[in-house]
Formats: C-alpha cells, sequence, structure tokens
C-alpha cells in the first residue's frame, strides 16, 4: 500500500504484483460533465488482505508490473458493457446525430439500474434485435462471473480470450470474409468464437505453414529490429522504453536531389509512411516522439503532419498526433489495441 501515490499492490498468483490506483477503486464518474475530486484515503478503500474483483488493463511490461481496475469492461460485438459504470457513451466514430440519439435511447432502456455501456462503432449499421442480443449476452457473462464459486484466491475466473478472439470480434464486421488457421484446434476456438458473437465468416483449414505462405516469419523478424531501412536508402530506428517510445529518421544511404530541403523532405515523407505501419505492426502505445530530419520551410513541416495523419488513418486504434515541439520533435500518442476498448 502506497498512501502517498493513492495506490495500492494486487496479487494475481503470478510473479509480479499488479498495481492500482484510487481511482480505479473508487465508483466510475462522468469525467465528461463534472470533475470528481474524493479525499477518502485508499486504506479507507482496501486493506492488505480484501478480496478484490479486478480487470487486467494493461499487461506488465519490463519492470512494471500489470495495471488493474475495478472498472470491468466485457467487450461484444455491438457495446462492451460497463457494469460498475452507470453511463451510456458512444463511440466517436458514429457521427450521426439521429442515430446515436436512437441508439443511446436504446441501450439505455435495456440496462439494468447501475450498469453502463459504450456503445461500439458496429452498432450504428446494425438492427437493433442485434444489439439487444448482444445486451443480453454480455449481462448474462456478468452474472456467471458474480456468481463463480472458489475456495481460495487470488484466482482468475474470467478469461477475454486474449488478442486472438479480440481481433475476430474487432474485425468481423469491417470486410472480414475469410479466416485462415493451419491446426484442428484453432479451427475449433474460431468456431466458437463466431458461435458466440455470430456473424459470418468462411473458415478454412490449410495444413501449410501460414508463416511460409504469407512471409510472417520475414515480417516478426524485422518487427524484433529497431533499425528499418526505407526504399530510398534512408532509415529509422525505433526504441521502446517504458516511459514512451523514440523514432529517430536518418538520411542514411539515400543522396537526392540537389536540393537538400527536397532531399530531406523525400526521405521524411517516407519515413512517415514507414512509421505509420510500424506503429500498427508493432502495437505502439503511449507516447511516441519522432526525430524528424530538420525541415527548415514551414509547409514542409505542415506536409508532414498531414502526410502522417493521414497514413495513420488505417489504423484501426485512435492516433493524436500534436505539432511539432520547440526542439523540432513531432509528440503523438496511440492507444495500444490489447488495451483498447472502443473504436
Amino acid at each position: 500500500m502506497f498512501h502517498g501515490l493513492e495506490a495500492a499492490f494486487i496479487n494475481l498468483g503470478e510473479g509480479k504484483n499488479a498495481f492500482i490506483h484510487k481511482k480505479d477503486i473508487l465508483p466510475k464518474q462522468d469525467e465528461t460533465k463534472t470533475k470528481y475530486e474524493n479525499k477518502i484515503p485508499i486504506t479507507k478503500l482496501i486493506k492488505p488482505g480484501d478480496p478484490i474483483l479486478v480487470e487486467v488493463k494493461k499487461d506488465k511490461m519490463q519492470t512494471k508490473g500489470a495495471r488493474v481496475s475495478t472498472h470491468v469492461g466485457l467487450r461484444g460485438r455491438m457495446i462492451v458493457l460497463m457494469p460498475n459504470s452507470p453511463y451510456v457513451t458512444l463511440s466517436s466514430k458514429i457521427t450521426d446525430g439521429q442515430r446515436r440519439a436512437e441508439l443511446k435511447e436504446l441501450v439505455t432502456g435495456e440496462l439494468p439500474e447501475g450498469i453502463g455501456a459504450i456503445i461500439r462503432t458496429t452498432a450504428a449499421k446494425a438492427k437493433n434485435e442485434e444489439i439487444l442480443e448482444d445486451i443480453h449476452y454480455q449481462l448474462e457473462k456478468w452474472n456467471r462471473i458474480q456468481n463463480t464459486e472458489f475456495e481460495n484466491y487470488p484466482v482468475k475466473i474470467y478469461d477475454s480470450g486474449g488478442i486472438f478472439k479480440k481481433i475476430i470480434i474487432d474485425l468481423i464486421d469491417f470486410d472480414l470474409d475469410r479466416i485462415i488457421v493451419n491446426t484442428k484446434e484453432n479451427e475449433k476456438r474460431v468456431k466458437e468464437i463466431i458461435k458466440e458473437i455470430g456473424g459470418k465468416v468462411k473458415l478454412e483449414v490449410e495444413e501449410k505453414d501460414l508463416s511460409e505462405m504469407y512471409d510472417i516469419s520475414k515480417v516478426i523478424s524485422k518487427i524484433g529490429s529497431n533499425k528499418i531501412w526505407l526504399k530510398s536508402g534512408g532509415f529509422i530506428t525505433i526504441d521502446r522504453t517504458e516511459a514512451l517510445t523514440a523514432i529517430d529518421v536518418n538520411t542514411g544511404k539515400f543522396i537526392g536531389d540537389e536540393n537538400l530541403e527536397e532531399t530531406i523532405y523525400k526521405v521524411n515523407e517516407e519515413a512517415a509512411k514507414e512509421i505509420a505501419r510500424e506503429l500498427r505492426l508493432r502495437d505502439v502505445g503511449g507516447i511516441i516522439i519522432i526525430d524528424f530530419i530538420d525541415m527548415h520551410k514551414a509547409e514542409n513541416i505542415e506536409k508532414i503532419i498531414k502526410a502522417l495523419q493521414e497514413f495513420c488513418l488505417s489504423d484501426r486504434s485512435r492516433v493524436q498526433i500534436e505539432e511539432f515541439t520547440k526542439l523540432n520533435l513531432l509528440e503523438l500518442t496511440r492507444k495500444q489495441i490489447s488495451s483498447k476498448k472502443i473504436d
């Protein structure tokens, strides 16, 4: 227990304890309407040895343990059920005002008192029956979790299915028409997931090595390297730390045109495209700092920002790009897919 940090360690039964902050123990507040302050000390909320139901929100990383919260979120195709949050919110990607109002009324009217939800992008084009079906399924799941019996703790009482299931749920309504697996075991897993969440997708079993068929091994080997060469001869380096990810752009072997400014811009533009791709491949999250090669023309600086924004449009996760700092470093943030709750 850390009084000054208003946080505590939670024993998950693994080698490294998880971390929970006081705000993740207190009831969820609607931060869009009011700024909530609570001066209750964490020692009044939780004591050493107390059992507590939590969800892992962020996996452990290097020397840091996992981040957990009592604000559980059960992810479905249409909604993310929030049992401990009495608010219904919608994905920012649902832009139709009338549809937003309809969805909020529909979901709010179906949820028990004290339970909230995040309405996902998929719901915008879904039938109301499909949305209600998903709500009922998530509520049943929550009831099963609450009624789970166990003799000792810590104990895992529910497994969300990990990234394997998460990817299928996220993509099944977005141009996903075929899934290829290489074992009967994986075929069974996918069938169970599709049966649970619904949706139509063709499932194929390919006995060949999928990593060789689609050059997956080559891509994975590149992900393990912090140096990525560009077609022009330039290169970028990616260094991840616990606090942030630093990306450096270099001209490398690229000589370019006689105009130095244009040479630098071409390398930066190519680097911006590759950086957007690497962020997706590596699922880089948190604070990201990019050190592009210094440009002197203000128009080129603006063009690089716009180019990076366009290249990041294909990212399923939200990428927030800020301005260049006084030290000519571009700041941005990205939400990891593995911890993402809404799209």
